[in-house]
């Protein structure tokens, strides 16, 4: 570790360049590596959490270009790292040098996975708070004056009175050195800064108004409020000696302020049920039971046409929890089958590494079965020798020969088939000759289905093939960018979807037949057969026979591939496969955003085995998924959100201005993801410049039909006049709520959070969902949305969406109100309110109040547009349309909404702050008592 962190100049190789030298050290925390010259500056590390494998000598592929290179292989290692499994590849002056970091970055990666949640946590806000005070330290010299305190506070959203930063700033200060603050001083007066005010309140109403908690009194919290049982008080005492700061409250046995806060914000109350963690499921059902995580083309490390295939990929997913993945097999020179995506110009890797990498990773996180999804285009003779190379790298653990299911025609479970490898291939013909020496049996996956323009024929040239190719990515990226990161149905190609298979249609019958190919398992004398068909032909059968879907999944496997026109490796939205039961939704696990988000939080319920039990109902009998009661005769669950409180929220990560930007205007939203009537959003109001600490203490209600499945999605966004801000998120599975007061930790963030209290509540019969806000000009009540066609999608008006927003912020210097949303028991009259509210996701939106119960920036009604002088209405009205036609023009074509439209846009905008700045007191209608709410 010395070594490390001294430093040791390695030579840092790339691609189509020479090779750099750079000094390379382990930081003081050991938590990450760094190296020096760089531009990157501050942002040249790798962090050791993020460090996949280490692997020695010249194995990657940027030694492999470089192979004229005369490098001593002891000499050289890679370390992989991030979602992409991008490689650092180094060289070093000695062996020894070489082995020390080898050595050193394994040990760590050691420690790393082998220390509990608790731990982890710890050591990630230490590690938070030393670098937070190394970056203000602008000079280095290791002290922080008052000023740079005044310029962390901006970065860290928190506005206070200078005169306040100041007070906390001398109680601080206590050695020699006076006006400048230490790191131990610093963290002092981080602390008191971090003084969470809803969760003192919260140790008074438990601790008879005492500034701590009993032993007695502890137990008391964690059995009414956390709804723990079997509190003992040896658990309580073992609470006060993990988290307590003060050596006299242990002596005494009592927790104070910070032992409460440390405790609070421990894994043991985070939202997600720790019991979760592990495999808890029953696993002895037949796999048609379950979901199965799966992966698309697995190999591939970006998009479908021009990126690199790399067998480490399989070891990434594998790990991740994936247990469905792809190869695509090709002809290869020498004899030797390759794997890559055909007809493109991504690149290739040998079959027989990609076999090796599975057997040694498949299950090493868990011992559940894999299944080897295999799209095989290869001669016969190379197929003998995929056969010959999965007998011998494979061995035992593809023969199934001493599984017993007890009926031959039932699939057997994921606990008989525990350390076995299945393979999925469709079977030569019959009529096919034991010397034949040609026989495709390719899966009709996407490399099928890809325009005859972007595959490599005879009559093209490579150059002119990639010239082709890059012209069309460049095209429908830029295409790719109406997607909003939030948007389940992205769909980045739209414009070539009619080219998908027309024609094409999915015949089901009532047994449950498809009349479309088969794939199937073929081992050991056993095999099952596999339904595998791409997004559009499964989108049809959904739509069509949603109900014999469902039959058929209850006796088979069903899987649902990408369409071959997301060649930017987008993902479609899985939800609903996952309502009709699909067991194998196959996914670009390259692709970060909402969708392997969902996956993610689908699958991490049942320990993250890749294996998560199907309701009930999905397994016997049928329902119709897109009923606006699909299950009437079950219980359905309330669940009742009381949004408290957020902690150190950044600025959000795509902002112009950085940490120099404007304070955050932060509020929440909530997103219920499940079955068609189940799906509905809601959201708190806006606190105005306080991404530090904002308090809400709003309470938002929903209702679900089939818990089993849905999902809670937590948003935080950025209030902006013109739009809003992705903050971040935390997507939980419902089954894995725990109710209580819990932190909700936004992944990918290092200390923030939102705090909330959670209760569910069992409820029967027919409870709409609550519904409170019209729309800005209806006042005519309407039919419920949600009991007509789960397929109608409206998209939002803008007045709807300008209400939206203006509905849910309190202007600045009014006093906020603390009025929270109404609930169920307040609302007497359900028949009464408004009709559900559908954004352009065909989610519910709705709000659980009225417009009168609501803070808002201004009395719509009697401001909107009453009382204004003709040059602000002209502004205004100039505005709305601006906004109009960027939604129609940006719809239809993105390359129109450029520069000059954004410039227009602003000019209006501005136009209209200076007009509206400079006549706010006479344009208010005489009488009214806040004259400033124009200029908000």
């Amino acid at each position: 570790m010395s070594v490390m962190q001294s430093g040791t100049q390695m030579v840092k190789l790339k691609s189509g360049t020479k090779g750099l030298v750079r000094l390379f050290y382990l930081d003081e925390h050991r938590t990450c590596i760094r190296w020096r010259p760089s531009r990157k500056s501050e942002k040249a590390k790798i962090v050791i959490d993020s460090i996949y494998k280490v692997t020695e000598g010249r194995q990657s592929e940027i030694f492999h270009r470089h192979a004229e290179g005369n490098f001593d292989p002891s000499c050289c290692f890679t370390i992989y790292h991030g979602n992409h499994l991008e490689s650092l590849d180094l060289i070093t002056s000695n062996p020894e040098e070489a082995r020390t970091w080898i050595t050193g970055l394994k040990y760590l990666m050691a420690g790393i996975s082998d220390e509990d949640s608790l731990a982890k946590r710890q050591r990630t806000h230490d590690h938070w708070v030393k670098q937070t005070f190394e970056e203000a330290d602008k000079n280095g010299d290791g002290l922080l004056n008052i000023e740079e305190i005044h310029q962390l506070m901006h970065k860290l959203n928190v506005n206070l009175p200078r005169r306040k930063v100041r007070q906390m700033f001398q109680e601080a200060d206590t050695d020699e050195n006076q006006g400048t603050l230490n790191f131990e001083e610093f963290s002092v007066f981080y602390k008191m800064m971090s003084l969470r005010r809803d969760l003192y309140l919260l140790l008074l109403s438990y601790s008879d108004k005492k500034d701590h908690l009993t032993v007695e009194e502890l137990a008391q919290f964690l059995k009414v409020e956390q709804k723990m049982n079997n509190v003992t008080p040896e658990y309580c005492l073992d609470i006060i000696q993990k988290f307590e700061v003060s050596e006299e409250n242990k002596e005494q046995n009592v927790l104070g302020i910070e032992g409460f806060t440390n405790f609070m914000r421990s894994p043991a109350c985070d939202v997600f049920n720790p019991l979760h963690c592990e495999v808890h499921q029953d696993m002895d059902q037949p796999l048609c039971n379950y979901f199965i995580a799966s992966s698309h083309n697995t190999y591939l490390t970006g998009d479908q046409l021009l990126s690199q295939s790399r067998a480490e990929m399989y070891a990434r997913v594998l790990q991740d929890g994936c247990r469905c993945i792809e190869v695509d097999c090709w002809d290869g020179p020498d004899g030797e089958p390759v794997v890559h995506h055909g007809y493109t110009l991504t690149s290739k890797i040998l079959f027989r590494d990609v076999a090796e990498t599975i057997n040694k990773y498949a299950f090493v996180k868990n011992e559940f079965p894999v299944i080897l999804s295999i799209e095989n285009h290869c001669s016969i003779q190379q197929q003998k020798k995929i056969a010959q190379y999965l007998k011998e790298i494979f061995g035992d653990k593809l023969d199934l020969s001493s599984i017993v299911t007890g009926d031959s025609r039932q699939l057997p479970s994921p606990q008989n088939l525990k350390g076995k490898i299945l393979v999925k291939g469709k079977k030569l013909p019959y009529s096919l000759g034991a010397d034949a020496e040609e026989g495709e049996v390719s899966d009709e996956d996407s490399a099928d289905e890809i325009e005859d323009d972007c595959k490599l024929n005879n009559g093209a040239t490579e150059h002119q093939v990639e010239s082709f190719i890059r012209t069309k990515l460049e095209s429908l990226i830029k295409e790719s960018q109406i997607r909003d990161k939030e948007d389940p149905d992205s769909f980045t190609v739209r414009a070539l979807l009619k080219a998908t298979h027309e024609g094409l249609s999915v015949n089901l019958k009532q047994v449950g037949v498809f009349f479309s190919p088969c794939t199937y398992w073929i081992l050991a004398k056993a095999m099952w057969n596999v339904l595998s068909f791409s997004e559009t032909r499964a989108h049809q059968a959904v739509q069509q026979k949603a109900e014999q879907f469902m039959l058929y999944n209850q006796k088979q496997l069903t899987r649902v591939y990408p369409s071959a026109y997301r060649i930017d490796s987008s993902n479609f939205n899985p939800l609903p496969y996952w309502n009709v039961g699909c067991q194998l939704v196959a996914l670009n696990y390259q692709s970060e955003g909402r969708v392997m988000q969902l996956n993610e939080a689908k699958f991490r319920v049942n320990g993250n085995c890749g294996y998560v039990l199907k309701p009930q109902q999905m397994c016997k009998g049928t329902f119709n998924p897109y009923s606006a009661d699909p299950l009437p005769a079950s219980p359905k669950k309330q669940l009742i959100l009381k949004i408290i409180s957020g902690q150190q929220l950044p600025k959000p990560p795509d902002s112009m201005l950085g940490d120099r930007g404007e304070i955050i205007d932060p509020f929440v939203e909530v997103e219920i993801i499940g079955l068609p009537v189940d799906c509905c959003k809601d959201q708190t109001r806006v606190v105005d410049d306080n991404g530090f600490n904002p308090v809400w203490e709003e309470t938002l209600t929903f209702t679900i039909h089939m818990p089993e499945i849905a999902l809670v999605r937590f948003l935080v966004w950025d209030h902006d006049p013109i739009g809003r801000d992705f903050v971040g998120q935390r997507t939980v599975a419902f089954s894995s709520l725990v109710p209580g007061y819990r932190h909700v930790y936004l992944e990918g963030l290092t200390e923030a959070s939102i705090f909330v209290h959670i209760t569910i509540n069992e409820i029967y019969g027919k409870n709409k969902q609550l519904i409170g806000l019209r729309g800005l000009f209806n006042k005519n009540p309407k039919h419920n949305a949600a009991e007509t066609s789960g397929h109608y999608v409206r998209k939002r008006s803008i007045g709807d969406r300008i209400l939206r927003r203006t509905a849910s912020a309190p202007a600045k210097g009014r006093k906020k109100s603390k009025m929270g949303f109404l609930e169920a028991t307040e609302i007497k009259d359900s028949t009464s309110e408004p009709a559900d509210l559908k954004d352009k996701e065909g989610v519910v939106r709705r709000t659980s109040r009225s417009l009168q119960a609501r803070p808002a920036s201004m009395p719509v009604d009697k401001y909107l547009l009453v009382g204004l002088p003709l040059g602000h209405l002209r502004c205004f009205l100039g505005v709305v349309f601006l906004f109009v036609w960027k939604e129609r023009v940006h719809s239809c074509s993105p390359s129109l909404w450029g520069c000059r439209a954004d410039q227009v846009l602003w000019f209006w905008l501005l136009l209209a702050a200076q007009r509206f700045r400079a006549g706010r007191c006479r344009a208010v209608p005489a009488g009214t008592e806040q004259p400033e709410v124009l200029a908000a």
